[in-house]
C-alpha cells in the first residue's frame, strides 16, 4: 500500500528519471524499464500514475513548460515595464535550467518527436503560442499592434534560433550568456525601429 502523500514525490522522481533517460538514450530508446531503474521504482508505478510511457513523456514536457513559465512569473512585479518584461522573457528562455545538458537534450528530443506525435506537437504549439503571446503583449505597449506582432514573431525566432545554436554547438555558460545578450540587443533594436 503506497504511503499517503507520496504521489507528488514519486511523480517528480519519475519525471526527473525521464529527463535523465531521454538525455542519455534519446526518446525512442527510453523505455519504461530505463525510467523506472533511474528512479529506483517499479515499472508498474509508471502505469499507475501516468497510464504508461506516453503519459509520462507528456507530463515531462508539461513540467519543462511549467518551469519555463514559472521563471518568468517569479521575476515579474507590478512595476515591471514592458521593456523590462521583454528582457525577462529572454532571460527565462536562457535560464540555468534551460542550459543544463539533460534539459537541452530532452527539449531537442521532444521537438524532434513532436513532428510525429500529435500530443507532443500540441504541447509544442502551446509553447510557441505562449512565447508569441507574451512577447506581443509587451511589444504592443511600445508600438502599433501590427508592428508588435511582427516584432514578437521576429523575437521568438531569434530566441529559439540562438538557444538552438548554443545547444547544438555544446556551448558553455559564457556562450549561452552571449546568446542571451544578442537576443536582448535584437529586441532593443526592434523597439528602437518600431517604437512610438
Amino acid at each position: 500500500m503506497p504511503k499517503v502523500g507520496m504521489e507528488p514525490v514519486r511523480r517528480q522522481q519519475l519525471i526527473d528519471a525521464t529527463i535523465e533517460s531521454v538525455a542519455e538514450r534519446g526518446l525512442q530508446a527510453t523505455t519504461i524499464n530505463s525510467i523506472s531503474q533511474k528512479a529506483g521504482l517499479s515499472s508498474g508505478i509508471i502505469s499507475h500514475y501516468f497510464g504508461g510511457k506516453q503519459g509520462l513523456i507528456e507530463a515531462t514536457v508539461r513540467y519543462l513548460l511549467t518551469n519555463l513559465k514559472q521563471v518568468l512569473i517569479e521575476r515579474l512585479t507590478s512595476t515591471t515595464t514592458p521593456e523590462q518584461r521583454l528582457m525577462l522573457i529572454i532571460e527565462a528562455n536562457f535560464a540555468r535550467l534551460q542550459q543544463q545538458s539533460d534539459t537541452t537534450k530532452t527539449w531537442l528530443s521532444f521537438w524532434a518527436q513532436s513532428m510525429h506525435d500529435v500530443e507532443l506537437h500540441r504541447l509544442q504549439n502551446v509553447n510557441s503560442r505562449r512565447l508569441f503571446s507574451n512577447l506581443t503583449s509587451s511589444f504592443k505597449q511600445l508600438m502599433s499592434i501590427d508592428d508588435a506582432k511582427l516584432a514578437a514573431e521576429l523575437s521568438a525566432a531569434m530566441i529559439d534560433g540562438l538557444w538552438l545554436r548554443a545547444v547544438l554547438s555544446k556551448s558553455d555558460q559564457d556562450q549561452f550568456e552571449h546568446c542571451e545578450h544578442l537576443a536582448k540587443n535584437f529586441v532593443r533594436s526592434l523597439i528602437k525601429q518600431y517604437g512610438a
